[in-house]
């Protein structure tokens, strides 16, 4: 391949060659590269100092980071103080009428605090695009010969 072997030029001489199967072998890549990202953080993970350890992840990507954690925080406290404190009056208004408040409020918090965890597990992913890209072009071949093999694929 002219552009280089493990560019960005290089996986689009891939698609052009190899079409909807490296395509969806990039995207295959992509989808474990987030989950695994996902899963790093909601673990507690420190995603960011193993990037940088390896050499993937520069100074404006952790203030990127930062900030999408900062506005993650700053929306689970937004809501939080919305919520009614307990003792108060209004807490037990909302129980008389809705019993199930409180586990739709916890609910609810889970899934902005979740929000925020798939967030940054998506900019780990755009961190880790010099690691999937030799990745996509070296599986997308053999794929191809995988699926050739079973008459799911014309080689071109």
């Amino acid at each position: 391949m002219a552009g280089g072997v493990f560019s960005a030029a290089g996986l689009k001489e891939l698609i052009a060659k190899y079409g909807k199967v490296a395509l969806g072998v990039h995207l295959s890549v992509s989808a474990a590269s987030i989950t695994g990202c996902y899963v790093a953080i909601k673990n507690n993970v420190d995603v960011g100092a193993i990037l940088e350890r390896a050499g993937l992840f520069s100074s404006s990507e952790k203030e990127e980071k930062e900030q999408a954690a900062a506005a993650a925080t700053a929306d689970l406290q937004r809501y939080e103080s919305s919520l009614p404190m307990e003792g108060s009056g209004d807490e037990v208004l909302l129980q008389t009428d809705h019993t199930d408040v409180k586990e739709k409020n916890r609910i609810h918090a889970a899934a902005v605090s979740g929000g925020g965890a798939l967030a940054l597990a998506f900019l780990c992913n755009k961190a880790l695009i010099p690691v999937r890209i030799p990745i996509t072009i070296a599986l997308t071949p053999a794929v191809a010969r995988l699926l050739a093999l079973r008459n799911l694929y014309r080689r071109p």
